[in-house]
């Protein structure tokens, strides 16, 4: 009895919880439709001449996107901006393809919607156009039933889609949120570095936008990577993320020869002119041998961080416990994916200001602090 009255009560719960969460959900999106409308009747009222004769705006708090359209019927227009507003878009509107352009010039749009058919500017000209002033913009043709085939050639100069009209709120309502994830979708995707697998001798003439991580190579936690020679010996040194943050290297101080270092603790040191930073070894081992050419030009580092670049050999004493904590292959990429964001995150937008090496070091390449004295 206890059993089946604590499952009621459960279930109970959850219904009641459910159900606030619904009618919360309902009250905010209610008030949120009130202040569209509200913005709504008020915007259309207002005078915009000055920057396009036709020009009608409605802005509103936070939107989804802003979006400009251009149609020679102004009852279409006005289903644009009701619908479209009320889903929570900024609505631009104008009746000539000249004006839509010269708003494009001067306003910041996620979309352009044009008619195919006007009689000034054709929607072709004007997806054209737009797509030459902004690449970025996305643009989508009205087309009528019986102007389809153009629609679709319209694809080939740049547009990304077409809506039909006559249609329905529901129709267009959902049409615009789908494009809206389509965009969102595409622009995560462009924001993701770019890193592929290259051979050693190929990292120094990897373009500087991209990232390249060496085939064959193990990496560490801390960005070094590992290879291992055919001796049973493994080769060591700084991989592209590390080269690319740090951008110059002024100085560098390698590994003593004849010492055993534990997996983790500082292997080398790389100073530049805004700090130094350490160097974790990926592996434990005995240090048998360094690239003593890298004191008279640590630049080969940065030149050719995967070749001639190397920083020491190593016996390993574990490597095949060891060697789990390392990644190769796919996962590398992932990865590198994952820590270039985290990268841009940290240094802040556009890489504001130069990079602070202590906490780079801290943050990315996880040498063990204690060992540094």
């Amino acid at each position: 009895m206890t059993a089946v009255l604590i499952l009621f009560m459960f279930v109970a719960f959850v219904g009641i919880d459910f159900l606030v969460r619904t009618s919360l959900r309902r009250m905010r999106e209610n008030r949120e439709r009130q202040a569209r409308e509200a913005v709504l009747n008020t915007a259309i009222r207002l005078d915009f001449t000055h920057e396009a004769k036709s020009l009608k705006r409605v802005a509103v708090p936070n939107p989804k996107a802003r979006i400009l359209a251009v149609d020679d019927e102004s009852v279409v227009l006005d289903s644009f901006r009701r619908i479209l507003v009320l889903e929570g878009f900024s609505v631009d509107t104008v009746e000539h393809g000249p004006e839509a352009l010269g708003l494009v010039q001067r306003n910041d749009y996620d979309f352009v919607f044009t008619d195919l058919k006007m009689p000034d500017m054709d929607g072709v000209e004007v997806v054209k156009a737009v797509k030459h002033l902004r690449p970025d913009v996305d643009v989508v043709v009205i087309t009528g039933y019986g102007s389809i085939e153009t629609a679709v050639q319209t694809l080939q100069h740049g547009a990304c889609e077409y809506v039909q009209k006559p249609f329905t709120a529901d129709e267009l309502g959902d049409f615009a949120k789908k494009l809206l994830i389509k965009r969102e979708a595409r622009l995560e995707a462009a924001r993701r570095p770019n890193v592929r697998m290259v051979s050693p001798e190929m990292a120094e003439v990897v373009p500087a936008t991209e990232f390249c991580v060496p085939g064959g190579a193990f990496l560490s936690p801390g960005h070094a990577w590992v290879r291992i020679e055919p001796e049973g010996q493994v080769r060591i040194g700084i991989d592209d993320f590390v080269r690319k943050a740090l951008g110059t290297v002024k100085e560098i101080e390698l590994p003593e020869r004849g010492k055993t270092v534990k997996a983790g603790e500082t292997l080398f040191t790389l100073k530049g002119a805004t700090g130094t930073v350490h160097v974790a070894a990926p592996l434990s081992g005995r240090i048998e041998h360094d690239n003593a050419g890298l004191k008279s030009d640590p630049g080969e580092l940065i030149r050719s961080p995967y070749d001639r670049g190397w920083v020491c050999l190593l016996t390993p004493s574990d490597l095949a416990t060891e060697l789990s904590a390392l990644k190769i292959g796919k996962p590398v990429i992932d990865w590198y994916q994952e820590e270039i964001t985290r990268l841009r995150t940290a240094n802040g937008p556009q890489g504001a200001g130069p990079l602070d090496w202590t906490a780079f070091e801290q943050q990315f390449l996880g040498a063990d602090v204690h060992a540094k004295a």
